[in-house]
């Protein structure tokens, strides 16, 4: 998650503002002198010293207290206050939505709009509308003011960054009489906005494996830096700025060039050397700001308790990062300060920050330290924040050799994860710029630790991977709430599959085969040998000589996979049936039934699965009345879609009417949406207005790790995994049952990635698809048209689904129009030269 320095940053900004404002929204006017005024107005400075001392949830209550008293009183002013004043306290326990919600109360705008939901291009769209229109019409007055502030604050802090930084651009340049205090302030939240921005696309660049965006990413990774960069300037120059105001400006500014920093440096090792006069121009502007940071010195101890901890932390862990042995003592001085403080207030989360953060700045007695951050953590149950100490007491005791008590740290800390992550990952954008960092390794380092035990507890490791992949697709969807069941509950199947997990753990690959009876078997392979053969064979399947490419050239690939993955287990592997495979992110994209034992590929042995783990969502049989289908479909492309730079290589698709049509005929009640009516108003018309057990797509698409370049393309717009979920929501409300199979019959319009099947998996949870075939390189339209048609066929015919679809490939092959030079696996087609690779995620069993 969040190392401690990021927590401490995160909750400084949290409360960005607040200094100079904290006068208007905590105190109720002069003139209330009857006795409920009296007594709102002694909530509301009860609750801002609970507030300063970190108290924030009895600071919450008092101020619901109080809301409640203004409204009974018909006290609007009042009521507004103290909404903002609960926003404060909701920001504190890092419950942003909610503070987005309470603020849009303040604001008397609609609480069901999308403004506080997850992030979409769509709801951008509206949302942005919506926003600008009112503050068009609200009249200009200092707490209108104050609550817009933190409006696009706290849409910051849940992601929705366009929408945070049109909201603060709009009030500086329509605000009237803005005071130049306040015009520093919403400075600095644009600053700390653009910061954002920085962060997700860093977050973002490092998963792009695609050549063409990888280079538009690192554009992009530098100007929102330079962007922050230079506003935090901006405040640092100006002589109107309050030194508080300045002092936020600058921690800021002090660690996004210290993150800037370390991004360059390890771009330039590897090998990016135009990178090295920016590295420089940013290396030379770090200790000016550390000396302006001592110099207003004086600053922190003016903060009232809470705030001053946090900043003061702030500072050294920024400090920790720079190496100089004079700086770490400096830093060691302001974490004693800041527990000295937090030990005035007796509040156990200050204290826990404190002590951890001395932790890692004294090496020699961080164990002790970690241990009193975590007993002060525990102690208020806090387990967003225990979570990190338990993770630094599991390395300490994995360096002393303690393996047992690391165990039990690790696990702990996933323990705490897992119980905090529903709240975590759709509240703070922090965590989710940060995730695959700061997040992953905790549960990489327990399965490696549970494995090196001389009796490995097999199933502790599949359940702590499942885990994992669960938590990655949540962090992907910016949710925490999906609605999966273990394997062996599914209902209506004939026996309990057996499930092959795949696990990277950086110097090996772990093989773990899970038996229908419950059985384990297990072995480990050098990873070098697996992701050489894996790069190899995808490079293969992705390259435009695939078509030339002869058979024997690419055999040896899937030959070597087989023989490190499949040959060790193949003695306890069924004779028949279906095979489920759980894929390490890294090998997400491997084509896997594809691999060959001399023999045969392995799709011709059985049917083959894969899911995201050992957990999936309840998959029903399809029925016969069941197959109602919704089919949209481009033949055709809009011109107007030649604009997208994804769309260069982009042409006709004549084939689709056929396919389309094949669908058709096999399935019940459908309705085909066909180019210019295949449109993404028609389509969400018809999603939240009827029943649609399948829902069938055919049409140029795109898959990435990430959400926004996760995309099919409509008669009119490109829609991302992202815009998809704003589309289905209103299905999923009209439709108990849900979409039981989706279908992206898509020609892929750019090479995949290795994790490109999460973004597969998104568009399948997004849509509450319980099974999903999709395609995720660029495929053959005749072969598609044809498969499909005997997919459905089988489907009608009561067959389940990955049956029903290896029988209709397995049928395709046989075609003498497509003997020649086909490659067949579970869902991997090669044809004339032209591939297909459908992956059939979430259990479509």
């Amino acid at each position: 998650m969040i190392k401690r320095r990021d927590w401490a940053k995160y909750f400084f900004l949290s409360i960005a503002g607040l200094f100079t404002f904290n006068k208007k929204a905590f105190i109720a006017p002069a003139y209330a002198t009857d006795k409920r005024h009296n007594q709102a107005r002694l909530l509301t400075q009860r609750g801002k010293n609970f507030f300063d001392e970190g108290r924030a949830v009895e600071a919450l209550q008092d101020w619901e207290e109080a809301t409640k008293i203004y409204r009974q009183i018909h006290y609007q002013e009042g009521v507004t206050g103290s909404l903002i004043n609960q926003n404060y306290a909701l920001q504190a326990l890092g419950l942003n939505r909610r503070a987005c919600t309470t603020l849009l109360q303040a604001l008397k705008l609609d609480t069901d709009a999308d403004i506080c939901a997850i992030p979409s291009e769509q709801s951008t769209a509206s949302t942005t509308e919506l926003l600008t229109k009112a503050i068009d019409q609200q009249k200009s007055t200092p707490l209108n003011l104050l609550a817009w502030h933190n409006l696009a604050d706290v849409l910051r802090l849940i992601g929705k960054l366009d929408e945070s930084k049109i909201v603060l651009a709009k009030i500086l340049s329509t605000a009237k009489n803005i005071s130049s205090a306040d015009h520093s302030r919403i400075l600095l939240s644009l600053g700390n906005t653009e910061n954002s921005f920085y962060k997700q696309a860093r977050d973002n660049y490092s998963s792009i494996e695609e050549s063409a965006f990888k280079k538009e990413a690192s554009f992009l990774v530098q100007k929102k830096a330079l962007e922050s960069l230079d506003i935090y300037q901006q405040i640092n120059n100006s002589s109107t700025t309050s030194q508080e105001v300045k002092l936020q400006s600058q921690l800021q500014h002090l660690n996004l060039l210290l993150d800037f920093q370390e991004w360059l440096t390890i771009e330039v090792r590897l090998g990016k050397t135009n990178l090295a006069t920016v590295r420089a121009s940013i290396t030379e502007q770090i200790q000016p700001v550390v000396d302006l940071v001592l110099k207003n010195s004086s600053i922190f101890s003016q903060l009232p308790a809470s705030q001053s901890v946090y900043a003061k932390l702030n500072f050294a862990n920024s400090l920790n990062q720079i190496s100089d042995q004079q700086l770490r003592s400096v830093a060691i001085g302001y974490a004693k300060s800041a527990l000295r403080t937090a030990q005035s207030t007796n509040n156990h989360r200050l204290k826990s920050e404190s002590f951890g953060t001395l932790g890692k700045l004294n090496p020699k007695e961080s164990q002790t330290y970690f241990e009193q951050a975590l007993s002060q953590a525990q102690s208020v149950r806090a387990s967003d924040i225990a979570y990190q100490w338990q993770q630094e007491l599991g390395k300490l005791y994995q360096k002393q050799k303690r393996t047992k008590a690391a165990l039990q740290a690790y696990g702990a800390a996933i323990e705490n994860i897992t119980q905090v992550r529903k709240n975590l990952l759709p509240n703070n954008a922090n965590l989710q710029f940060s995730f695959q960092e700061k997040v992953e390794p905790i549960y990489r380092e327990y399965m490696r630790l549970l494995l090196a035990s001389p009796n490995p507890d097999l199933e502790r490791v599949i359940q702590t991977n499942e885990r994992l992949h669960i938590a990655q697709l949540e962090n992907f969807l910016q949710c925490g709430n999906l609605d999966i069941i273990p394997l062996n509950e599914v209902k209506n199947l004939p026996t309990a599959p057996t499930v092959v997990h795949i696990i990277d753990l950086d110097e090996s690959v772990e093989v773990i085969l899970q038996l229908p009876n419950g059985s384990l078997h297990s072995h480990s392979v050098d990873s070098r040998l697996v992701k050489t053969n894996v790069d190899n064979l995808l490079e293969i399947l992705q390259s435009l000589r695939l078509s030339s490419t002869a058979e024997i050239d690419i055999l040896s690939f899937p030959r070597s996979l087989y023989d490190l993955l499949i040959a060790p287990i193949k003695k306890y592997l069924p004779s028949s049936g279906t095979l489920v495979f759980t894929l390490d992110t890294s090998f997400q994209s491997l084509p896997i039934g594809l691999l060959h034992d001399g023999n045969d590929y392995l799709f011709k042995y059985c049917s083959i699965a894969q899911t995201l783990g050992s957990r999936v969502r309840q998959p029903k049989l399809l029925l016969k009345e069941q197959l109602r289908a919704l089919i949209g479909g481009l033949s055709e492309i809009n011109p107007s879609l030649r604009t997208l730079n994804v769309l260069e290589n982009m042409k006709a698709l004549p084939k689709v009417k056929e396919e389309i049509e094949y669908v058709k005929q096999q399935t019940s009640s459908s309705k085909v949406l066909l180019n210019e009516k295949f449109t993404g108003q028609a389509l969400g018309q018809q999603l939240s207005s009827f029943n649609f057990p399948i829902v069938h797509l055919t049409t140029h698409a795109q898959f990435s790790s990430e959400a926004k370049r996760t995309m099919f393309f409509t008669w009119d717009k490109a829609i991302n995994a992202l815009e998809f979920y704003s589309l289905l929501k209103f299905s999923a409300r009209s439709n108990e049952d849900g979409i039981e199979l989706l279908v992206l019959s898509a020609c892929q319009t750019a090479k995949g990635n290795k994790r490109s099947a999460l973004g597969i998996a998104g568009v399948a949870a997004q849509a509450g698809a319980r099974s999903t075939v999709a395609t995720l390189w660029k495929v053959d339209a005749d072969s598609t048209a044809l498969l499909m048609e005997q997919f459905y066929k089988n489907l009608k015919n009561g067959v389940p689904k990955a049956e029903a679809l290896r029988q209709a490939q397995l049928n395709l092959i046989s075609d003498s129009r497509y003997s020649t030079l086909i490659f067949g696996q579970d869902l991997f087609l090669l044809a004339d030269g032209c591939k297909i690779l459908l992956n059939l995620l979430l259990a479509a069993l």
